[in-house]
């Protein structure tokens, strides 16, 4: 079994860190757009960043 390896920091966090970069605009705000949308009760506008999670290991 293959343990996990978290991405590089610059790849944390980039649609907060990278708002209007083509591929979040075309790409992903659509999709949170629509999951604000479809799961409401479940949304939150703050963000969990992984910036702010300490390290479990």
């Amino acid at each position: 079994m293959q343990g996990f390896y978290a991405a590089e920091d610059y790849h944390q966090d980039y649609l907060t860190l990278h708002p209007n970069q083509p591929y979040i605009v075309f790409n992903d705000l659509p999709k949170v757009a629509n999951l604000k949308k479809v799961f409401a009760e479940n949304y939150r506008e703050k963000p969990a960043l992984v910036r702010d999670v300490k390290a479990s290991n």
